[in-house]
């Protein structure tokens, strides 16, 4: 009885590790593309600022969601922002439980920046 459990419990245990070890990766997921969405919304409506400073606004508002998140490795960038979209990318590390394992989420959010212009008046 005791050589068979010997035998079992590590598989089981191993098991467990990964059922928690996808949640904390679902988790992470979830974080990295909300902190991508926010990073877009705040990187839309900025008025009269320049691209560049909307990308900055975009940047800060992902890493400010990150920071009271909890989550400590992570990078965002708005590579592939253009003057008539924005885009926010969102890679950060999850807790690995099991050693060896290495894992990296990725998300972005992409939407059009919103532009004022003054209407057309017809003669």
């Amino acid at each position: 009885m005791s050589v068979s459990l010997a035998i079992v419990f590590p598989v089981v245990l191993l098991l467990l590790l990964l059922v928690v070890q996808a949640a904390l990766w679902w988790y992470d997921r979830q974080v990295a593309l909300t902190a991508a969405r926010e990073g877009v919304d705040a990187g839309r409506v900025q008025g009269s600022a320049t691209d560049g400073e909307k990308n900055e606004a975009a940047q800060r508002q992902a890493r400010d969601f990150l920071d009271r998140q909890g989550v400590h490795e992570y990078t965002v960038r708005t590579d592939g922002s253009t003057a008539e979209t924005i885009r926010v990318t969102v890679q950060l590390s999850p807790p690995l439980l099991i050693p060896g394992l290495k894992a990296a989420v990725t998300q972005f959010a992409e939407a059009p920046r919103e532009r004022f212009v003054p209407p057309v008046v017809k003669p």
